[in-house]
C-alpha cells in the first residue's frame, strides 16, 4: 500500500513537472540557446567576453531551475516529515517487546496514517503549481526557497 501511495506522488510530481517544462522552462530554454547564439556570432569579441556572453545568456534558465526544484524539494521534506511522524508514532507505540498482533496494528495505523500524509500533499499540488507558474510568468528572477 505505501509503495502505491510513493507511485501516486512521482507520477503527479513528473506530470507537474513536464506541465511546467512545456508551459514556461522549454521557451527559456530556446531563449537561452537563440542567445548564445548570438555571443558566438560576434567575431569581434574575445574569448572571455563570448563565455560571459554565454553565462548571462543561461542565467534566467538556472535560476528558474533551481527555483522549480527548489520549491520540489520543500514539498518533498515536508512529505518525508509528515511520514516519519507516522512512522514514530507507530514505533512508540510498539513498546519493548511487542506482540505480532500488535505489530501488525501498528503497521495497519502506520499506513493509514501515511495515506493521509499523502492525500494531505497532493492536494497541496495545485497551489503549488499555480504560484510556481505565477513565479516563472512574472519575467523577474525566482525567489530563494531557502
Amino acid at each position: 500500500m505505501v509503495e502505491a501511495q510513493k507511485y501516486r506522488i512521482e507520477q503527479e510530481m513528473t506530470k507537474m513537472v513536464n506541465d511546467l517544462d512545456r508551459s514556461h522552462l522549454r521557451k527559456m530554454q530556446g531563449d537561452m540557446h537563440r542567445c548564445a547564439a548570438k555571443c558566438c556570432d560576434d567575431q569581434e569579441s574575445s574569448l572571455e567576453r563570448v563565455h560571459g556572453c554565454i553565462e548571462h545568456c543561461t542565467g534566467p534558465l538556472n535560476q528558474a531551475n533551481n527555483y522549480v526544484q527548489g520549491v520540489i524539494n520543500n514539498f518533498q521534506n515536508r512529505l518525508q516529515r509528515c511520514v516519519m511522524d507516522c512512522n514514530d508514532t507507530a514505533r512508540d507505540r510498539l513498546g519493548p517487546d511487542p506482540k505480532q498482533e500488535t505489530i501488525d496494528k501498528c503497521t495497519i495505523e502506520f499506513e493509514k496514517c501515511a495515506m493521509k500524509c499523502v492525500d494531505k500533499h497532493m492536494g497541496l499540488i495545485p497551489s503549488m503549481m499555480k504560484t510556481m507558474k505565477q513565479v516563472l510568468a512574472s519575467g523577474k528572477p525566482p525567489p530563494s526557497t531557502e
